[in-house]
């Protein structure tokens, strides 16, 4: 894994495509100074504001399809709009930012989430499968990805402190030590198959349940197996990177296992980049478990890709 400077003078096609190369190689992209940072105004008021005490919200989010902030504990209706407001405006210059250095991706991902995290992650009190601080690839419970990949962007906001990442080593091998141990065989078992028949079922007659492939099931339960397994915890923390005052980093967050090791008050901008879009489907997790498994995980997913590239997959 290695940290990588983005160099944003270079505009040609190319060049664009190894930096989508070196994401999903397990390399992290880094932006010393942030073209769509918040005004030094505004960054000061989001450091004034708290978040929800609900347990339900970890981070305050900003739903860019509704246009919708969650998880702000805001003194007043103006304070609260204000928020809004400058989380909005963050998510259309992250998502410009990245639409113009990933046009591979940008044509098909799905625009997810963005966040502010006002909480100091080193020490928080949170649920073991929340925590920020223990090593963990990120899936969502509610909303599947079907096999896409999970990019995101990160913005340092402190005035002053580094955020600080521990970051391991490969998902090839991070799979062949814990994959087997953390379910995978089990997620195309018989009784596995019969709940997401019934789920699938459900959800015609108006159930709000995720639709969760073979592959986000165990993606979520190897989520839960890294962040309770101590023996992982504790030696498989193998570099450090450091992200200063007004940088941004980009990440595929599901196959780059990291913990936050230290860091307040961050911004950041979340997309779904379907399997099909990526360079090296071969890198890809579902890929790797896919091989694991001996199975397929996905509905769709490498069947849907071109010879050349089921070629290289080998699934």
């Amino acid at each position: 894994m290695s940290v990588i400077q983005i160099d944003v003078k270079k505009q040609d096609v190319e060049y664009k495509r190894s930096l989508c190369r070196q994401l999903e190689q397990g390399n992290i992209l880094v932006l010393s100074e942030t073209p769509f940072l918040p005004s030094s105004e505004e960054c000061e008021f989001l450091r004034e504001q708290r978040q929800s005490a609900s347990a339900s919200h970890k981070n305050i989010a900003y739903k860019p399809n509704l246009n919708k902030m969650t998880g702000a504990n805001a003194e007043n209706e103006q304070t609260a709009a204000r928020m809004e407001t400058i989380l909005a405006a963050y998510s259309r210059g992250a998502l410009a930012f990245l639409s113009d250095l990933f046009p591979d991706y940008s044509s098909t991902w799905r625009v997810d989430y963005a966040s502010f995290r006002p909480v100091e992650e080193q020490g928080r009190d949170l649920p073991l499968r929340h925590r920020n601080d223990l090593m963990h690839l990120d899936a969502f419970p509610t909303r599947p990805t079907n096999g896409g990949r999970i990019l995101r962007a990160f913005t340092n906001l402190h005035p002053t402190r580094d955020r600080v990442w521990a970051i391991t080593n490969s998902f090839e091998d991070l799979a062949d030590r814990y994959a087997v141990a953390a379910g995978l065989n089990n997620v195309t078992g018989p009784f596995a198959t019969t709940r997401r028949q019934a789920i699938r079922f459900a959800r015609l007659l108006g159930a709000k349940l995720p639709d969760r492939s073979p592959y986000d099931e165990f993606m979520l339960k190897f989520h839960h197996y890294l962040k309770s397994n101590a023996e992982f915890q504790q030696n498989g923390r193998t570099e450090t990177a450091v992200f200063p005052p007004g940088a941004t980093w980009i990440s595929f967050t599901d196959q780059v296992a990291h913990a936050v090791v230290s860091g307040q008050y961050a911004l950041e901008q979340t997309c779904i980049v379907p399997f099909a879009a990526m360079v090296h489907p071969e890198l890809a997790p579902v890929t790797v478990l896919q091989k694991l498994a001996r199975r397929k995980l996905v509905d769709g997913g490498a069947s849907s890709l071109s010879a050349e590239a089921q070629e290289r997959v080998h699934v």
